[in-house]
């Protein structure tokens, strides 16, 4: 286990923080927006987004810079401000967390088909080797890899990633097949924690893609495959479109109370991913506290 993973682990599971896209829409981006040039822009309204969930009890906070790789900031006009981007998006994580908290970087996927030839491998990890390295710059203590739907592209993005000399969570999307237990490419979670542990990720996960109570078995499918510590973020549920607006209707007790199930099936780091909010994450301590499980 990294060594610096091994002392943050010291004293059991980890809170994490919760959805960061919803959380700035509620704050009034529009949809189709580029959240990430809020950091430059806006930045006093993204800091109270990691104050928040650090006051909720997150001992993890991330960074509003999801899209921020090269790739993906073509499509908003803004492949020149990469480093600027990330750079100032971790700052602004490390100003919230005020010590009270650690900052991982997060790093999403570049939304371009690998097997489509529509980005090639170089450009990829040329890409997330630049994210990652301003995300250092700017005083994160870890990088997340999350939402992968390719795992090439996951390969890639830790390939890339710990070039900068941090740790790094690499994290899957398990939102296809009958029993949501695949990625979009057909990807197991066995074959996914088996693979980014070859490929050097220092702990393995799952964010997104659904709610979480299907994701306590995929836990403990990811904990039986790897010895690396596990990272889950499930979304509150599935979204229901009321006027084309997506709206997540698991409340915050019943997405918690799923924790102590979690931490039972392996996992060592826990949050919420869309839809959640700060409460979810003070509920989710208070429940792994009270130690009850769903089940």
């Amino acid at each position: 286990m990294h060594p610096f993973i091994e002392s943050l682990l010291s004293n059991g599971p980890l809170l994490t923080d919760g959805a960061w896209g919803t959380q700035m829409q509620a704050r009034g981006l529009a949809v189709g927006g580029c959240p990430d040039e809020w950091n430059l822009s806006r930045p006093e309204v993204v800091e109270e987004i990691p104050r928040a969930y650090v006051e909720a009890g997150s001992q993890i906070v991330l960074t509003n810079t999801f899209r921020a790789n090269r790739v993906t900031l073509a499509d908003y006009g803004l492949a020149d401000q990469v480093e600027a981007i990330n750079r100032a998006g971790a700052e602004i994580s490390c100003r919230a967390a005020a010590g009270r908290a650690r900052v991982f970087g997060s790093i999403g996927p570049s939304g371009r088909m690998l097997m489509m030839d529509e980005v090639s491998e170089q450009l990829l990890l040329e890409a997330f080797d630049e994210q990652a390295r301003a995300l250092a710059a700017g005083g994160a203590d870890g990088l997340v890899i999350e939402t992968m739907g390719d795992l090439a592209e996951a390969k890639l993005a830790v390939q890339g990633a710990k070039a900068a000399g941090l740790p790094v969570v690499a994290c899957m999307c398990f939102d296809s097949g009958a029993a949501l237990d695949r990625t979009l490419m057909g990807t197991t979670p066995e074959q996914a924690a088996q693979e980014l542990t070859a490929a050097g990720a220092d702990v393995i996960g799952a964010n997104c893609g659904q709610g979480i109570a299907g994701y306590v078995d995929l836990c403990r499918r990811l904990h039986a495959a790897t010895e690396r510590p596990i990272w889950v973020k499930p979304n509150a549920g599935i979204p229901e479109l009321v006027d084309d607006v997506p709206l997540w209707k698991t409340p915050p007790q019943e997405f918690a109370r799923y924790g102590p199930d979690l931490v039972a099936a392996g996992a060592a780091f826990l949050g919420g991913c869309c839809g959640t909010a700060p409460d979810f994450i003070r509920a989710l301590h208070d429940a792994i506290r009270d130690g009850k499980a769903a089940s």
